[in-house]
């Protein structure tokens, strides 16, 4: 579904992303870890045309997208739930998720509101009412309104309660199980091995490992190598 073949990207003169390959499939939900820095979310912004890729290749379902403008590429069914989340702040959570409604979804604010029942409720408050937990919801549910194929996540529980990380851990399975494959960059190792096909591990701008769920759950060594915060120095 997407495939990423040796992409380099630089802010200025900085060789931030070296030669990065990776892919998605249909319906495939994988993690892209790694520390602070490592370039996990220009990694995503690269995708997404937002940090143009100058050398390599990005395709999504077969079509070459690495040159597209970033409007152009989120028409292709790639959309991006940003760090910072990018709600409106002004706008009441149902003007919000209007803005976004697209009439080939699959998902109406019918659906958002059913697997977001937090967000029926406040449907009237201002995005600035919100709690950051709240916030995140809308931001997801946004972009399901505005008909993914896939759905590109940055940090998307970072400084949750951990009760509020269980209900969005839950609606990410849900959203994965109606076959919208998943792009999730995420710090909390729990979160991603409880959602995740596969991981890829980036360093330094450059991938350093892949392997599927099960064999990352049991390789300690590889986890304190490079996501240990303490092996950092």
């Amino acid at each position: 579904m997407l495939v990423v073949e040796n992409i380099h990207a630089y802010y200025g003169q900085s060789h931030v992303i070296q030669n990065v390959s990776l892919t998605v499939e249909q319906g495939e939900l994988v993690c892209l870890l790694g520390r602070n820095g490592a370039g996990k979310s220009t990694t995503l912004k690269s995708i997404m045309g937002l940090v143009p890729a100058r050398e390599g290749k990005i395709l999504f379902q077969g079509r070459d997208i690495t040159a597209m403008p970033t409007y152009d590429i989120s028409a292709q069914g790639l959309c991006l739930v940003p760090e910072h989340r990018g709600i409106f702040r002004l706008l009441t959570v149902e003007e919000n998720l209007r803005l976004a409604e697209n009439k080939k979804s699959q998902w109406s604010l019918k659906d958002i509101y059913r697997i977001f029942p937090r967000l029926h409720e406040r449907r009237r408050n201002s995005g600035a009412n919100l709690s950051g937990g709240e916030q995140q919801m809308l931001a997801i549910g946004r972009a399901m309104m505005n008909s993914p194929k896939l759905l590109i996540l940055d940090e998307p529980v970072e400084g949750l309660a951990p009760v509020i990380v269980e209900e969005i851990v839950a609606q990410l399975k849900l959203i994965r199980t109606s076959g919208v494959a998943v792009l999730l960059v995420e710090q909390n190792l729990e979160v991603c091995m409880q959602l995740a096909d596969r991981h890829y591990i980036i360093e330094g701008g450059r991938i350093v490992y892949e392997n599927e769920n099960a064999v990352f759950m049991a390789d300690t060594s590889v986890k304190d190598k490079y996501l240990s915060v303490g092996a950092a120095d």
